[in-house]
């Protein structure tokens, strides 16, 4: 007679931690280097397939500015009169993942014309990363952007001083930078700053420290995106904020500012105030596809 079988239950796997989700944008002035971190992040991560690499060096051959080097910011940057110009004009969104934590990046346009395309995209992010070149210091728009990512509500800010290749990895730069940088933003309601140096063309200080930077003990900034807290917080009554895309003006009877309603509400009567020069209106009509709202109260 054969030996009776046992039956053992074999213990459930336990379930996978589930993973946050980060948002955030890159912002600052033309030429700092906005596209280029993003696309050298997304190669870092393997988030970047064998064809889109076969198509990236034949890209970086006709539009790069690397000389025969891939041009990563040519992964973020897809509009054709973007890769003809060497510029971000509408905002690009990318999603990406690490074993810790899902991404979705807006990487926003740096000149002055397209700053409606750059508040769009500060309008959902929970972070904002700043680029700054090290050769050039803080620049108008530099300054531009902090102020309307503060306005929106983001309240921890990454300033990647960029370029350090470009200086020789020289701290004094980036100290001074830095300094700089923690002053002017010292009335701007950020919970953190933290500087850090990098240069995306290169990798240095993107997901491990740099070899050329041993001056910097900090955290390179890919793993300091997935340590981030993000959780959000319960606001019942969140102020109104609308960043203005389009002054619409039909004809001469009628003028309205168009965009999209990134927090709280807003109907007419409603008292708003115009940043940044704060000067005061009433709300007297609001229209929607085609519709005039008299008396109803409109909400994000």
């Amino acid at each position: 007679m054969g030996a009776a079988l046992k039956l053992v239950e074999a213990p459930l796997a336990e379930p996978a931690p589930a993973r946050s989700i980060l948002r955030f944008i890159t912002c600052g002035s033309v030429d700092d280097g906005k596209s280029t971190l993003i696309g050298r992040i997304l190669y870092e991560c393997g988030a970047v397939f064998e064809d889109h690499l076969e198509a990236l060096d034949r890209d970086s051959q006709k539009f790069g500015t690397n000389g025969k080097a891939l041009d990563f910011a040519l992964l973020v940057d897809g509009l054709a009169a973007e890769r003809e110009q060497g510029i971000t004009i509408d905002v690009a969104y990318r999603y990406f993942q690490t074993a810790r934590r899902h991404f979705i990046v807006a990487d926003t346009p740096g000149h002055e014309q397209y700053t409606r395309n750059m508040a769009t995209g500060a309008s959902t992010a929970d972070v904002a990363i700043l680029l700054v070149d090290a050769r050039k210091g803080l620049l108008p728009q530099t300054r531009r952007h902090s102020f309307i990512v503060s306005t929106m509500g983001v309240r921890q800010v990454i300033v990647a001083i960029n370029k350090m290749d470009l200086v020789g990895y020289d701290e004094a730069v980036f100290r001074s930078v830095e300094a700089e940088y923690r002053e002017i933003a010292a009335g701007l309601g950020f919970e953190s700053i933290t500087c850090l140096p990098v240069s995306a063309r290169e990798g240095d200080n993107l997901t491990v420290p740099s070899p050329n930077m041993t001056w910097f003990t900090g955290t390179p900034l890919l793993p300091l995106l997935e340590s981030l807290d993000v959780e959000p917080r319960r606001d019942e009554n969140p102020a109104f904020a609308m960043p203005v895309q389009w002054v619409n003006r039909p004809n001469l009877d009628f003028r309205g500012f168009s965009g999209t309603i990134a927090t709280g509400r807003v109907s007419v009567g409603d008292a708003i105030e115009a940043l940044p020069s704060r000067r005061e209106s009433r709300i007297t009509r609001i229209v929607t596809a085609h519709h005039a709202h008299r008396h109803r109260r409109w909400r994000s």
